[in-house]
């Protein structure tokens, strides 16, 4: 995957566009970007470990750190700062959003967690 052309943060830090060469521009929320990190922290070492981040509705992004050429470190407000977006995770992100996020609030639900703090 090559990396995009454009990554821009919204004025309220809360979507991160993605804009990859050809490719019509990605919404990624924060909170969607947050709760699906690709960090040990959430992801765990295998997928039995997986964690399901509750209380992130209002997470906001603080910065975002280039890795090399693939990928980006993305900084939240809550301190979150261990998982590395590569460009194709953030293309498949893109893409599947629909998907994984509804998986997420599947999730949330079956646990009785809530997106709220």
């Amino acid at each position: 995957m090559t990396a995009p052309k454009e990554l821009r943060v919204s004025k309220d830090r809360k979507l991160l566009t993605v804009t990859f060469p050809n490719h019509a521009p990605l919404e990624l929320p924060a909170e969607f970007l947050r709760v699906v990190s690709p960090s040990a922290e959430v992801q765990g070492h295998s997928p039995e470990q997986r964690v399901t981040v509750p209380g992130k509705k209002d997470v906001t992004i603080t910065k975002i750190e280039p890795v090399g050429n693939y990928a980006v470190r993305i900084v939240f407000d809550d301190f979150h700062d261990t998982g590395i977006y590569t460009w194709t995770y953030l293309h498949t992100l893109g893409h599947e959003k629909d998907v994984r996020w509804q998986a997420y609030l599947d999730e949330l639900a079956e646990k009785k967690l809530s997106r709220d703090r």
